[in-house]
């Protein structure tokens, strides 16, 4: 297991991070296989959350880190250009994609999955409130400001502390992360596959239609 069980505070706290270590994505496998659109679209240990028909044309998936600046950047100023542009119209499907860099990240995925359940609208909506949020929880109070937005999204104090020591739910996570790493050659947040086609940093809006638009017309 990557991380031994314990108190809900203990696992929040800085003292944490040293346990999170094999989470790491910062090493590299030199014989992993080459990555390919088929590689990029296996779901590894947990369900996808997508939005947009599963019959779009274009798939874009994003992994990310909830503590990672540029992928609350993004979040607010790129993504809801996509959504109305291409997700709401029907022309793309969009995955998220669990990447934690530390242990906050990892807690705050962790409760967007015990919230949202297998409910995709209401996992990107709690994603969204973690990003926006963000200094919030991962600067000053992280166990009072999860608590509280567990509570505003329906679970009880005691069902937030259960979600955020669910070693099963974790391991799953850093299965996908290790994945991700090891096969896609994932070692940032954000990065972002376009039908297999990796993007590494946050992208402006502009640059992700001259992606997208070639492959709509194909």
């Amino acid at each position: 297991m990557i991380i031994t069980r314990r108190a809900f505070t203990t696992m929040l706290s800085l003292t944490g991070l040293a346990a999170f270590a094999g989470l790491s994505p910062l090493r590299l496998i030199s014989d992993a296989m080459a990555q390919s659109a088929a590689d990029v679209a296996k779901p590894v240990s947990l369900p996808d959350m997508a939005l947009g028909p599963k019959d779009a044309a274009v798939t874009i998936t994003e992994y990310a880190s909830m503590t990672c600046p540029h992928c609350a950047a993004f979040n607010e100023q790129v993504f809801p250009k996509i959504k109305k542009e291409y997700i709401d119209a029907g022309k793309v499907r969009y995955i998220f994609r669990e990447f934690p860099l530390d242990i906050k990240a990892a807690a705050g995925s962790m409760l967007s999955r015990c919230i949202a359940k297998d409910d995709a609208p209401k996992y990107f909506a709690v994603t969204d409130m973690l990003f926006r949020q963000q200094n919030d929880w991962v600067v000053k109070n992280t166990t009072e400001t999860l608590t509280r937005i567990g509570k505003q999204a329906g679970l009880t104090q005691q069902q937030v502390e259960a979600c955020l020591k669910d070693q099963a739910l974790l391991d799953k996570i850093a299965a996908d992360q290790k994945y991700a790493s090891d096969v896609l050659k994932v070692d940032s947040t954000p990065t972002f596959f376009i039908n297999g086609e990796k993007i590494k940093g946050e992208a402006s809006f502009e640059e992700f239609a001259k992606k997208i638009n070639p492959l709509l017309k194909s």
